[in-house]
């Protein structure tokens, strides 16, 4: 069984973007943005942008600032083209290793993405902000899987469709890095010596459904990849069964939990 958890290629970014924007990154992406804002930087480095959501809501949120945005995948560089404006630079690259001279941004930004890295001190070492006060470095780290509950139904839902082998991607990756005491030490190795957390509660955009949540996961992220080893029928299978593990639910529940961090160097 594959488990490329970085790979977003193919029709998962288009997926991801139209459903598990409204689901679970906006939200963030606009909690996120308010922060920056206050700090008016002049200059934004945005690590694992994906389609741009975040970055959209940056560049409302600090008009004035210059703003680069990498992704490692070039696919999810091409959906997030399609929304940002020109003055927003977009350029693929690896976190892990930047081409970027250090102290060259103010405010680095990584939201949802530092769970995807192998080597997350090299990641936090490499979003290099401006020394002292003037410079931030934020992320957004997703809480326990227990904490957002449309995304662990998603998670049990399809590690029935192998119990001795389930599918594992959301508690591995997204959901797999939510201790605080581990990110802080991640943070410390990699040189920075100010580090703020917050645990925040959201809730997904009004318009975000449990089909959003089933189909977004299941066929929008890498999780794909794991259940399409199961064979061609597989995640037609698996999306039907998270549709129906939210009806036998109920109502949707759209609350959302997530670390937002601050280091300084």
């Amino acid at each position: 069984m594959s488990t490329d958890d970085t790979g977003f290629a193919g029709s998962i970014p288009a997926i991801y973007d139209r459903h598990l924007g409204p689901f679970l990154f906006r939200p963030f992406a606009e909690e996120v943005a308010q922060r920056a804002g206050r700090w008016k930087p002049r200059s934004i480095l945005e690590t694992a942008a994906g389609t741009g959501l975040a970055t959209e809501a940056l560049a409302e949120a600090c008009p004035d600032a210059e703003i680069v945005a990498t992704d490692l995948n070039q696919a999810m560089l091409d959906v997030a083209r399609t929304r940002l404006p020109p003055r927003v630079e977009l350029q693929p690259a690896d976190a892990q290793a930047l081409p970027f001279p250090d102290a060259r941004f103010d405010l680095v930004v990584c939201q949802f993405g530092i769970m995807f890295m192998p080597d997350k001190v090299a990641a936090n070492r490499e979003a290099r902000p401006v020394p002292g006060d003037g410079g931030h470095y934020v992320l957004a780290v997703w809480n326990r899987l227990e904490e957002n509950p449309a995304s662990r139904i998603v998670h049990e839902a399809v590690a029935s469709l192998s119990p001795e082998n389930p599918p594992a991607f959301l508690a591995r990756t997204p959901f797999g890095y939510s201790d605080p005491a581990r990110i802080e030490h991640d943070l410390l190795a990699a040189g920075f010596t100010d580090v703020e957390f917050e645990t925040v509660k959201l809730r997904a955009l009004p318009e975000a459904e449990a089909n959003d949540a089933a189909v977004g996961l299941v066929c929008g992220s890498p999780l794909r990849t794991e259940i399409e080893a199961f064979g061609p029928d597989a995640l037609d299978w698996a999306t039907e069964a998270a549709r129906e593990a939210f009806r036998a639910a109920g109502e949707f529940d759209p609350r959302l939990s997530a670390h937002i961090v601050t280091a300084i160097r």
